[in-house]
């Protein structure tokens, strides 16, 4: 997820996109509750989650600081491209091992249609912050003096279009989310490049209403890191029902969870 800068002075700064993951295909029911809760296994997910959002919001943040700083070498589309290929390395390096969620907004989304534990989403929750906070931390200590710029979200035009923009935006990239990582019908093989896509696509045009977030982890840690929260509730709140509403929606398209294979061969018979 993933996505625009507001608060760096110049209108390349307002590209951000945070974006974003995925979700593994077999967690998607509690174990038994008689097993301990913080597990080894729970562990290496809440690390793996806190490893890819860390590089995310450094490297999509990262990108940001550099074209204000240098004057807009890369531009919009290049930080949108950025923001979207860090989204897909991530979903391909660790979607194996925690679902490459990077994204508060995806795991509670997941939780609500029960393709994810309820008793694991504070555990990743707070990894995901912490990662965009000391992702954050890092580029501010980085970028310290005349190079340091916000790097979190604010709306460029009002609260309110900003709210629907990024309420659309993560509509749709949980809607994709949800049809490859959870559908077996899909092509699975290709969840990181649809996902990272969907993030290039919404930070391309999305961008320059609302920063294009998408993800409530990503504009969280920059705001705690330069104590600067102006509309940080749109980003929150955004992200959190179009993640829903997605979900929900690809649930209800959902007509049966039989596999493709089986799907075609009667249509085949007919």
């Amino acid at each position: 997820m993933s996505m625009v800068d507001i608060g760096g002075g110049a209108a390349a700064a307002n590209v951000h996109h945070g974006v974003t993951l995925s979700i593994e295909k077999d967690d998607t029911k509690d174990k038994a509750s008689s097993a301990p809760y913080f597990t080894r296994e729970f562990s290496q997910k809440l690390m793996a989650e806190l490893l890819a959002t860390y590089f995310l919001v450094f490297v999509g943040c990262g990108v940001i600081t550099m074209n204000v700083d240098k004057n807009n070498p890369v531009g919009m589309p290049g930080i949108a491209i950025v923001w979207g290929a860090a989204v897909m390395v991530m979903v391909y390096s660790v979607g194996h091992i925690s679902g490459a969620h990077i994204n508060p907004a995806v795991t509670i989304a997941f939780a609500t249609c029960k393709r994810f534990p309820w008793k694991e989403v504070p555990g990743y929750v707070i990894a995901q912050i912490l990662a965009s906070t000391l992702a954050s931390g890092t580029l501010r200590l980085i970028f310290s003096g005349t190079h340091d710029h916000f790097v979190g979200n604010a709306p460029i035009q009002s609260d309110l279009q900003s709210l629907v923009m990024e309420i659309i935006i993560t509509f749709y990239l949980m809607f994709v989310i949800t049809a490859v990582a959870t559908d077996d019908r899909a092509t699975g093989q290709l969840a990181g490049v649809a996902i990272g896509a969907t993030v290039l696509l919404n930070a391309m045009f999305a961008g320059q209403v609302s920063g294009a977030s998408m993800n409530p982890a990503r504009s969280i840690g920059p705001a705690i890191v330069w104590n600067q929260y102006r509309g940080l509730w749109v980003y929150i709140l955004g992200p959190m029902v179009g993640a829903i509403g997605g979900a929900w929606a690809y649930k209800t398209l959902r007509f049966t969870d039989k596999p493709l294979c089986e799907i075609t061969k009667r249509a085949s018979q007919q």
